[in-house]
């Protein structure tokens, strides 16, 4: 089951009588908004990376080398179409409009999350694996009584997850659902080959796309390093899902970092492994496109380097001056109520803490 593939890694661009119509319909705005999303996006990732391995932010979960898929997949969609992310869809929550600001809130400790979902039409980054596929799930199903009732329209709701994620029951069990109730939801794979140590190999004799047949619905590898093609499929089969027949789109791509700043990716991958991707860089390929066909010129692109260039600035502004959450008041925002387990832990930290704090004291007294 081969990818779809319009853009090929030395930026040249195959025909396809079923999606290049849907390229050709594209105006300069759309294009270049695609490229200048991956790119900001690539620049907030290093920045952030960066500033945990200061201190300043207590994870980062990187997207290198996935902004392609995204970019794709997000233009594609409308903006009241609902999105319920993982932890690792940066791209996708800077074009649904939220900050940097907003972005790190978790990852610094200030706040469960940053963002409204409502606003955004962008759900809260999902650290438990697949669950938010289950959230997917449910959206859905409300979203289908809404539009049965005349009070919604023909919205979509798109659920990530990675290859490593496609393993959990929660998935399986979102998939039943979606194919059971035919329910308007596109589920977006992004393929980086690894799910943290294991890889897609072990995890799947067979293609992630390949599993929505036996839901009963479709399933379509797209080149998840190729933005037209990510976009042209997911505009393809949006209309389908509109429709209530749920769909797969396994986007083949890779992780070229780490699957978090917590990981070492030298202990289970080789580096030519590494250099064999870096040659179908997405940003690389999509600028040689651009360029060829008189979408973009050399000016252009500084001015988006420099776009990007402040956002990451923005972004280390707002990380430096934000206060961590203090961690008590995570047990006070468990239950609406006071509870006695809560408060026994709560106790417990304290007791805890403080047993730090006599060590610090005797070792500074006898240092004396």
């Amino acid at each position: 089951m081969q990818p779809i593939q319009l853009l090929a890694p030395d930026g040249t661009f195959a025909e396809d009588e079923v999606y290049t119509p849907y390229i050709r319909a594209l105006g300069d705005d759309v294009l270049r908004e695609m490229y200048r999303s991956m790119v900001a996006a690539r620049r907030l990732d290093n920045e952030a990376t960066s500033l945990q391995r200061q201190g300043q932010l207590e994870l980062w979960v990187p997207c290198l080398g996935q902004e392609a898929g995204q970019a794709g997949v997000v233009a594609a969609l409308r903006d009241d179409d609902m999105i319920f992310p993982t932890y690792r869809e940066h791209l996708m929550a800077l074009a649904r409009g939220i900050t940097p600001e907003k972005l790190v809130r978790q990852f610094r400790a200030a706040g469960h999350s940053g963002w409204d979902p409502l606003e955004h039409a962008f759900n809260v980054y999902s650290v438990v694996l697949g669950a938010q596929t289950l959230h997917a799930a449910g959206w859905a199903m409300g979203l289908q009584r809404d539009q049965a009732a005349g009070q919604a329209g023909d919205e979509l709701v798109v659920a990530c997850l990675g290859d490593g994620a496609s393993s959990q029951g929660d998935v399986h069990e979102s998939m039943v659902f979606a194919s059971s109730y035919g329910l308007p939801l596109l589920y977006f794979i992004q393929n980086n080959h690894w799910a943290i140590s294991v890889p897609v190999a072990t995890q799947s004799k067979h293609p992630l796309a390949q599993r929505a047949a036996g839901y009963g619905f479709d399933g379509v590898r797209v080149d998840g390093n190729d933005v037209l093609a990510s976009y042209a499929v997911t505009a393809h089969h949006a209309g389908q899902v509109r429709q209530g027949t749920p769909q797969i789109i396994e986007a083949v791509t890779y992780r070229m970092g780490a699957h978090t700043t917590a990981d070492d990716p030298t202990k289970y991958r080789t580096a030519e492994e590494v250099e064999s991707w870096k040659a179908k860089d997405p940003i690389a390929r999509y600028a040689t496109w651009l360029e060829a066909e008189g979408h973009a010129d050399s000016a252009w692109y500084a001015e988006v380097e420099t776009e990007a260039k402040d956002l990451a600035a923005d972004l280390r502004q707002a990380a430096m001056s934000m206060d961590p959450v203090a961690l008590e008041r995570s047990f006070d925002t468990v239950y609406a109520e006071p509870h006695r387990q809560i408060e026994t832990e709560k106790a417990w930290l304290k007791d805890f803490e403080a047993g730090f704090a006599e060590e610090t004291s005797n070792a500074e007294g006898e240092s004396r």
